[in-house]
């Protein structure tokens, strides 16, 4: 049996994601999935739900959303100003949601996505093994499309969590300061060395700002441009979430989660596992520059992120 939300307001681009699809790559299927991985996983752990469960990922500007029963519901990331019956309520926490109750956002104070977990994760098919939207396929997530005015979104209908302690975490956003640089670490990529040593560090210490036609599939960068040493045809080979593809006039694109399977640009970096969420919280006319990092410095601060969510996890008695 579910429950349902009632869309009041569908906010600019409100859309259930989950992990992402894997498997079909090679149909032309793209992973999609969350932006911004520690925030969706994060607010799954708060709401107890397992890693997996779709959120909704929502973009600047949020959706009104009534409850018709209650539940308890988790949000984190971008700090939109969320409201439950007019009154403000903390981010990275777990909230009870009474029936009834309308949740609202309001001004951007930082970041640019903010994830929504409800208990028990929102009810909707999984297409080829995942909940995520694909809007340009038209499938997924709700209906194959982000939210809009007067849609009836339905969560499962699952016992309420114990009462969890208070967990005091810090956020993970960039500085929403005008000017601001934010630091983005990248590991070396495959054609790292067709870059001449003065490439190499123009790359290192220019500063990129994000482009206003960035989206899902790709950030484009503007700044200095990068030119090979020598301009050689490539074979298309494959793509990840965060690779640094440069095209031929030389501004860098960073792909994100509705990434292309394959291409065939030059892949001078790749953002860091644990960097990709600070970059989806940027939002365009924003800057950062990037910081190279030792394959082995990116593995540890993996595994550190890793433990960190293991002890939240057993701090709020979450089993996944």
């Amino acid at each position: 049996m579910s429950q349902h939300i009632n869309v009041i307001k569908p906010g600019v681009q409100s859309q259930l994601q989950d992990l992402g699809r894997f498997g079909f790559q090679d149909l032309g299927v793209p992973v999609c999935g969350v932006m911004d991985e520690w925030s969706h996983r994060v607010a799954n752990l708060l709401a107890g739900n397992a890693r997996d469960e779709a959120t909704l990922e929502i973009v600047l500007m949020g959706p009104s959303l009534v409850f018709e029963a209650a539940t308890q519901i988790a949000i984190c990331g971008a700090d939109l100003s969320p409201r439950l019956n007019g009154e403000p309520v903390p981010m990275r926490q777990r909230i009870e949601v009474p029936a009834g109750g309308q949740l609202d956002f309001g001004r951007r104070v930082s970041g640019l996505r903010t994830y929504l977990a409800v208990r028990g994760g929102f009810d909707v098919e999984p297409v080829m093994g995942s909940r995520s939207t694909y809007v340009r396929g038209g499938f997924g997530g709700f209906q194959g499309r982000a939210l809009r005015k007067g849609d009836v979104l339905a969560f499962a209908d699952t016992p309420a969590a114990p009462t969890a302690p208070v967990v005091e975490m810090a956020d993970q956003l960039p500085s929403s300061e005008l000017n601001a640089v934010t630091p983005v670490r990248v590991i070396a990529g495959e054609h790292w060395a067709s870059y001449s040593s003065e490439t190499q560090a123009l790359f290192e210490t220019a500063t990129y700002k994000i482009n206003p036609q960035s989206d899902r599939m790709g950030y484009r960068l503007d700044g200095p441009a990068l030119q090979r040493r020598e301009a050689v045809e490539l074979i298309s080979e494959a793509m990840s979430f965060g690779t640094i593809q440069v095209p031929s006039d030389g501004q860098p694109i960073v792909l994100m989660a509705e990434r292309h399977s394959a291409g065939g640009y030059p892949k001078m970096a790749h953002v860091i596992s644990v960097d990709l969420p600070i970059l989806a919280q940027l939002a365009p006319q924003q800057q950062l520059r990037f910081e190279l990092v030792s394959l082995e410095a990116a593995q540890s601060l993996y595994l550190q992120r890793e433990k960190t969510l293991s002890a939240l996890r057993q701090t709020l008695g979450v089993h996944e």
